[in-house]
C-alpha cells in the first residue's frame, strides 16, 4: 500500500516539472555567444534573486530543489531530493552509489560544520588490490570497471547525518520526486547522450544491467529519449520509508554485495559487514585567511581545500589584484603555486584517521611563505618537489588514478543558511555496476594503485576502513563581518582544486561576479603540463607560456562550477556554460 501510494504522488507536479526545467536555461543563458569573451561555449548571465536560490548541474535537480524550499524545507532537505534525482538524471557523475563531501552554513547560529560521506575500503582490501602475481600494476582500463573497484558508499550516511541536525522536512518527503521522476521517466540530457556513444566508461557493456540500461537494442539513449527506471523509484521509496538502513542493512544491502562479489568484471571484496558498519564523520573545515576573507573548505580525507589554501597563500603578496584577469603573468603565477600544491598533495595528503599526520601544518602561513619564495616571476619552475611541514617523514609520491566527472551543487535557503556540496561516483558511470536502478562508484582507484616504491610507503594506499584521497573542495567564503559571501565547488578530478582556486581569485582579486569568473576560460598545472582551454582566447598564451619555459598543452578542459555570491543581502548565482547546469531562484 506505501509503495503503491507514494507511486501515483506529484503526477502533476512532474509534468509541471518536465515544462519549467526546459525554460529554466533560456532563463539563466546568453542566447547568442559573447564576441568578446573569447570562449567556445555559450556565456552565462548571472541571475539574482532574493528569497533563496540553488545552483546544480541539472535542470530537474534544480527545479526539485526548489520545490522543497517553496515548502519550508532547508538546505540540507533541497540537498537530499537534489541529490536522489541526479542519480536518476545524471549517472554518469554522482549518485546515492558513491560519496561526497558537505559543508553547512547554520546562518542564525553562525557556525559552519562539514560532513565526510567519503567511501571507505572493504575490510578485506589491502595495499595491493590492484597489483597481480607477478607484481604488475593493473591498466586503468582495467582497475575502473567491475566489483573490485567498489568502496563503500557514504553520502546517503552523511545526508542522513545532515538531517538529523539541520533538516525541517519529513526525510520520507525528500525521496517522493525523484521516486516519482523515475516512475515516469526523464528526458535524457545531451551530456549524458554524448557521454554514452562516446563510451567513455570501458566496461560499462560489459556489465550487463548496466548494458542494457543506457544501451538498449545494443544503441546508446539519444538526447530527447525518456527513460523509465522503476528499480531505482522502488529503492528510493525504500530508502524513504526505512531510512538508511534499506540501504545499508536492508533487503538493498543483499544485493549490493551480490552484484559487487558476482561482477562479471573484476569480482570485488565488498560484504554485509562492511555496508552495516559504514559511518559519516562530522569533521571541522579546513579554513585560512586570504586578504580581508576567510576560506573554508573540505580538510582530509580531501586534498582539495587543503591544496586551494595552499595556492591562495601562497599568491597572497604576489599582487594579483593589480592585474588583468586571465593574463600572462597572473596565469604564469597562477601555475607555479599550483605546481607547489600539487608537489605537497601528492606526497602527504591523504585520510588523516591513519597519517595522523596534522593538516594544519600544511597550510601554515609560514611554511607556505617558504614555499612561496621558489616562485619565479619570470620562469616556469619545472616539476616542484614538496616541501617539509613535517620532521623527518620519508614519504613516496602517490600515483592515483582520480578520473574527471563528479558534480556540484550550491543551495543558500530562506533562513540564509547554505550548502556547498560536491559528490561523485568517481569515474564517468563509475564502475559500472548497476544494482538497484543506481551505479556503484569505483573510488578504490583514488587510492594509489601502487602502494610502496621501493622501501618508501606511499601515505593514500589502500587499508581496511580507510577513506581514498580526493580533490572536491566544496568551499564557502566569509567577509571580514563574518558573513557568507561566496560559496562554490566543481567537479573534475585532480583538476578541481584549479577550477576553483582560479573562480575565487577572479571574485576576490578581479572583482569579477561568480558567473563571470565560472564562465572564465580555465587555466591547470598538477605540476606537469600547463593546460589551457581548448576554443578559448586562452590559446593565444601558448608561444608566449612556452618562452617562460612552460610546457604547454590544449585541451577540454570541463569544468562544472556552481557558485552563489552573496551581497548585501542579494543572491548572484552562476552556472558553468560547459555543462547543463542551472541557476533557480525566487
Amino acid at each position: 500500500m506505501f509503495y503503491s501510494t507514494l507511486k501515483n504522488v506529484l503526477v502533476v507536479a512532474l509534468s509541471s516539472l518536465l515544462f519549467i526545467s526546459v525554460n529554466v536555461s533560456a532563463q539563466t543563458s546568453a542566447q547568442d555567444r559573447d564576441p568578446e569573451a573569447g570562449t567556445g561555449y555559450q556565456q552565462k548571465q548571472a541571475l539574482k534573486g532574493k528569497k533563496y536560490m540553488i545552483s546544480v548541474a541539472n535542470p530537474y535537480a534544480g527545479w526539485v530543489g526548489k520545490r522543497i524550499l517553496k515548502q519550508g524545507g532547508s538546505a540540507v532537505d533541497a540537498a537530499i531530493a537534489m541529490q536522489a534525482v541526479l542519480t536518476l538524471v545524471e549517472p554518469q557523475s554522482s549518485g546515492i552509489g558513491g560519496g561526497g563531501f558537505m559543508l553547512y552554513w547554520d546562518n542564525k547560529a553562525k557556525k559552519l560544520t562539514s560532513f565526510d560521506g567519503r567511501e571507505t575500503a572493504p575490510s578485506k582490501a589491502n595495499a595491493f588490490l590492484f597489483i597481480d602475481k607477478l607484481g604488475k600494476v593493473a591498466s586503468w582500463r582495467d582497475a575502473v570497471q567491475g566489483g573490485r573497484a567498489v568502496g563503500v558508499p557514504g553520502v546517503l550516511k552523511a545526508l542522513e547525518m545532515a538531517h538529523k541536525q539541520f533538516g525541517k522536512l519529513e526525510w520520507a518527503n525528500l525521496f517522493y520526486d525523484a521516486a516519482s521522476l523515475a516512475e515516469k521517466g526523464f528526458v535524457v540530457s545531451p551530456r549524458l547522450a554524448e557521454l554514452l556513444a562516446k563510451e567513455i566508461h570501458p566496461g560499462l557493456k560489459k556489465l550487463a544491467p548496466a548494458n542494457r540500461y543506457f544501451y538498449p537494442y545494443g544503441q546508446p539513449l539519444q538526447a530527447g529519449d525518456k527513460v523509465i527506471n522503476k528499480r531505482l523509484a522502488e529503492s528510493l521509496l525504500g530508502i524513504a520509508k526505512e531510512g538508511t538502513d534499506f540501504f545499508y542493512k536492508g533487503p538493498l544491502s543483499k544485493d549490493i554485495v551480490k552484484a559487487v562479489q558476482g561482477s562479471e568484471v573484476n569480482p570485488g571484496l565488498l560484504s554485509l559487514e562492511d555496508l552495516a558498519n559504514y559511518k559519516a564523520i562530522e569533521r571541522p573545515p579546513a579554513c585560512g585567511n586570504y586578504k580581508q576573507h576567510q576560506i573554508c573548505s573540505m580538510g582530509p580525507p580531501s586534498s582539495g581545500g587543503l591544496s586551494v589554501l595552499q595556492i591562495l597563500t601562497m599568491l597572497e603578496d604576489k599582487g594579483l589584484e593589480k592585474m588583468a584577469p586571465n593574463s600572462l603573468q597572473a596565469l604564469h603565477l597562477f601555475t607555479q603555486a599550483s605546481r607547489l600544491a600539487y608537489a605537497d598533495r601528492d606526497t602527504y595528503m591523504a585520510d588523516t584517521d591513519f597519517t595522523h599526520l596534522p593538516f594544519g601544518a600544511l597550510i601554515n602561513p609560514s611554511y607556505l611563505q617558504r614555499r612561496a619564495e621558489k616562485i619565479d616571476a619570470n620562469k616556469d619552475m619545472g616539476r616542484a618537489k614538496a616541501g617539509q611541514p613535517y620532521s623527518r617523514t620519508l614519504l613516496s609520491i602517490d600515483n592515483s588514478y582520480e578520473i574527471p566527472n563528479t558534480s556540484h551543487f550550491s543551495i543558500v535557503d530562506q533562513e540564509g543558511n547554505a550548502v556547498s556540496m560536491t559528490t561523485t561516483i568517481e569515474m564517468g558511470f563509475g564502475s559500472g555496476v548497476m544494482v538497484g536502478g543506481f551505479l556503484l562508484n569505483n573510488e578504490m582507484t583514488d587510492f594509489a594503485s601502487q602502494p610502496q616504491i621501493g622501501d618508501q610507503w606511499v601515505l593514500n594506499r589502500i587499508e581496511p576502513g580507510k577513506r581514498p584521497r580526493s580533490s572536491m573542495a566544496p568551499t564557502m567564503v566569509f567577509d571580514q563581518k563574518g558573513e557568507l559571501s561566496l560559496l562554490i565547488g566543481s567537479p573534475g578530478g585532480s583538476r578541481i582544486i584549479n577550477y576553483v582556486a582560479q573562480s575565487l581569485i577572479a571574485v576576490l582579486d578581479w572583482g569579477l561576479d561568480v558567473q563571470e569568473a565560472i564562465n572564465l576560460p580555465r587555466v591547470t598545472n598538477r605540476n606537469s603540463s600547463t593546460d589551457l582551454e581548448k576554443g578559448t582566447n586562452l590559446e593565444r598564451l601558448e608561444p608566449l607560456l612556452e618562452k617562460m619555459g612552460h610546457k604547454v598543452v590544449v585541451r577540454d578542459l570541463n569544468s562544472g562550477l556552481h557558485g552563489i555570491q552573496i551581497i548585501n543581502g542579494e543572491l548572484i548565482g552562476g552556472a558553468d556554460p560547459r555543462r547543463e547546469g542551472v541557476v533557480v531562484t525566487e
